[in-house]
């Protein structure tokens, strides 16, 4: 996974002015309403809207292709696999050896390939427009989660960008050691594995370290109190009524246009 697609959020924007907790509702409502269908026509309607939202979450072309081609990569290898495997139905587009795409299995393709980054696609956009500190607020004060949890989980997404530091960090001295030197078809796997092993111990040892520092500053002890407040407010609203929107426009075109395909029968 592009470690990139873990950041956090470095512009501002309209919906980063927007409570995690309404964001996170919106996401989750058309996530499951996707997750109920297997059609191109609800996936379309859904990524079309998502497209739409990337302005007002301070999202460029390129700064969505370098957040999300790991998940584009994995839609188009699964929609590749549900083409070669799905019925043979309709007419025949390629019929090689033992790869035969029909019209039918072609569809089913393409719908796996768009519910995919569909279903993706708002987390991209949730983690683009919030801050990890609003969101841990959130969670703690709105949905009453324990704090050691939110706290915790706070502090391993502040840490993303020290292991991206650390694993360039790692390959340069591993470079100026001669490390990188080796030839042959997996040397560079090999290298990167023994990269891997060096941060993954780096990593292990920061949290120990952390862990017992945030223990002896006392944030697992005792009810804690909370310096922002994490409050709803009109824009909570109208991302809200946005979400409702769009997974109604979504199930309805399915519906309406008879691709609706239950995933549950």
């Amino acid at each position: 996974m592009s470690i990139d697609l873990l950041a956090p959020a470095r512009t501002a924007s309209v919906l980063s002015r927007a409570n995690p907790l309404s964001k996170l509702a919106s996401a989750l409502l058309l996530t499951l309403a996707l997750l109920l269908t297997v059609d191109w026509v609800s996936a379309s309607v859904a990524l079309a809207c998502e497209l739409l939202l990337l302005p007002l979450a301070g999202i460029g072309g390129g700064l969505l292709l370098r957040r999300g081609w790991p998940v584009l990569i994995a839609a188009v290898v699964g929609g590749y696999g549900s083409a070669l495997l799905a019925p043979k139905t309709g007419a025949a587009l390629l019929n090689w050896g033992p790869f035969l795409f029909t019209t039918g299995s072609l569809e089913a393709g393409v719908a796996i390939v768009l519910r995919g980054v569909a279903i993706a696609l708002p987390g991209i956009l949730l983690l683009a427009c919030t801050d990890p500190t609003d969101l841990a607020d959130a969670l703690a004060q709105k949905l009453r989660l324990p704090h050691r949890f939110v706290l915790g989980a706070l502090a391993a997404m502040r840490l993303v960008g020290v292991l991206v530091e650390e694993w360039h960090t790692l390959g340069m001295a591993r470079r100026a050691r001669g490390g990188g030197a080796t030839t042959g078809p997996f040397a560079g796997l090999r290298a990167s594995l023994g990269q891997g092993l060096a941060l993954l111990i780096q990593a292990l040892r920061r949290a120990s370290r952390l862990a017992v520092t945030m223990e002896a500053k006392g944030f697992g002890a005792g009810p804690r109190t909370w310096a922002r407040p994490s409050a709803f407010t009109a824009v909570d609203v109208a991302v809200l009524a946005g979400g409702l929107a769009i997974t109604a426009a979504t199930v309805a075109s399915a519906v309406l246009l008879g691709t609706w395909n239950s995933s549950l029968s």
